[in-house]
């Protein structure tokens, strides 16, 4: 086992990284289908894609629910252990588009102080 100095690593290791997150927050929204979730997110290749699907399954963040029909139907959904990121996820959204509007709103007023220049 691996070993941590703080529990914000933990999560860190477990749910961060380019690509996660974002899988966890499309199903927190609801369940998906793997092409829904590579539509979703087009810069992820099917490689990356289903290796992070199968490392939030081990985790037990993620179930893969598989449908007989005549094709093989596979979707995706949070457990109810990965339920519990729900707050979180939902508060990385808010704390991100308030950090982008601050970013925006930085970027504005250094682009108007080089014209005055």
């Amino acid at each position: 086992m691996k070993k941590y100095y703080c529990p914000v690593e933990v999560t860190v290791d477990t749910i961060g990284g380019k690509w996660k997150s974002r899988i966890l927050w499309h199903l927190s929204q609801r369940n998906y289908r793997y092409g829904e979730l590579k539509k979703l997110i087009p810069e992820i290749t099917k490689k990356m894609l289903s290796q992070a699907l199968r490392e939030l399954e081990n985790d037990g963040l993620i179930i893969r629910t598989e449908f007989n029909e005549k094709v093989l139907k596979v979707e995706y959904s949070l457990t109810e252990y990965g339920q519990e990121l729900k707050p979180l996820l939902t508060f990385m959204s808010t704390w991100g588009k308030s950090h982008l509007e601050k970013i925006k709103k930085e970027i504005s007023v250094e682009n108007n102080i080089k014209e005055s220049i």
